[in-house]
């Protein structure tokens, strides 16, 4: 059928009035063998995925169907052209070259510009169902009523898709079964497996318990530090700006003088901070000329968890504790100052 500028599975679902779960997704990866040495031409290996067309590729399940290739990689447009003989948005099975089993290790015959034969994975959510619509490796057609096995084989059948919300999960607790969700988070320690890109550049040789001389897989590991900072504000953070938590904030507490003018509110916010940092905390003492809102304001925006103004009540010998996380204050002793901020910091 003819399929005039309609690409995507989304174009054709609607120029046909079908939903994309009628649909077949053909994804062209390259294979490419661990048996490729730096600077050679790449002895590759065309795979094509077959998903159902609402679904998605799940790159680590594919790449773990070929322990033994350096990586599988997205096919460029010449390999396309070579392998399907028709351009991006028309491509499908049948009439490939398919291969009838999946090898193990991956030893292409073909190497770098003959395209060979392709292996074929079909997601086992396509198993058993019929007259699916899929490209025709004809530009601007499509093939209706395609049925996998019947009018195409493939190489194998495996799970290679990410899952979607609301299906269930089989290992899920408390209650094994229920709809799983998928929410955004924030990659804060990561992984990766850098293959033989840097081991094989840098000529990189381990002997393997055989005694064989191999080149060794790379793989590094990290944590943001300032993702960290993101996810935490993230998490906690109001009108008035954001909290960290004493792990990672600049400071433990605050002592806010609120009249610097007058000369008994600094001494007294000197020696409580004094009183303070002997206590084990880390202390900003805020001694500007400002006005004590300015300081307040200031003292949110930097997410600092603790603040003791050093105000009126000083002369009753009280100051006020504010903690920046509930926004909450009370009135405490001078002299018990440092003893109710350990006990507060203690529990939080």
């Amino acid at each position: 059928m003819h399929t005039p500028g309609r690409r995507t599975i989304q174009d054709v679902a609607a120029f046909l009035q079908l939903e994309a779960a009628h649909h077949i997704k053909t994804l062209a990866y390259m294979a490419v063998s661990a048996q490729a040495k730096a600077g050679a031409a790449e002895i590759v290996s065309p795979v094509v995925i077959l998903l159902r067309g609402d679904h998605t590729l799940n790159q680590a399940k594919l790449a773990g169907l070929f322990p033994s290739a350096r990586e599988v990689r997205p096919m460029v447009a010449e390999e396309i052209e070579r392998t399907f003989g028709a351009p991006v948005g028309y491509l499908g099975p049948i009439g490939l070259d398919i291969l009838a089993d999946l090898p193990d290790p991956i030893l292409p015959a073909a190497g770098g510009k003959q395209a060979g034969p392709v292996t074929v994975i079909l997601d086992r959510a396509l198993e058993g169902r019929t007259n699916l619509i899929v490209g025709a490796n004809r530009e601007e057609y499509h093939l209706r009523n395609v049925t996998p096995g019947r009018d195409f084989t493939v190489t194998a059948t495996a799970d290679v898709r990410n899952v979607a919300e609301g299906e269930s999960c089989p290992q899920c607790s408390p209650l094994p079964g229920s709809p799983l969700k998928v929410a955004k988070a924030i990659e804060v320690g990561h992984i990766f497996k850098l293959g033989y890109r840097y081991s094989d550049g840098m000529g990189v040789r381990v002997l393997d318990p055989g005694g064989k001389e191999v080149t060794p897989i790379m793989g590094c590991y990290g944590i943001g530090i300032e993702r960290i900072l993101t996810a935490a504000v993230e998490q906690n953070h109001d009108a008035s700006g954001f909290w960290l938590a004493r792990s990672i904030a600049p400071f433990d507490v605050v002592v806010t003088v609120t009249n610097m003018g007058d000369a008994n509110l600094a001494a007294t916010a000197e020696l409580v901070a004094k009183q303070l940092e002997d206590a084990g905390f880390d202390v900003l003492l805020d001694d500007r000329d400002e006005r004590a809102g300015v300081k307040f304001k200031d003292a949110d925006l930097v997410g600092i968890p603790y603040r003791i103004n050093v105000g009126k009540k000083a002369a009753e010998g009280r100051l006020e504790l504010v903690t920046r996380s509930t926004a909450t204050s009370q009135d405490v002793a001078i002299a018990d100052i440092a003893r109710l901020l350990q006990q507060v910091t203690a529990t939080a």
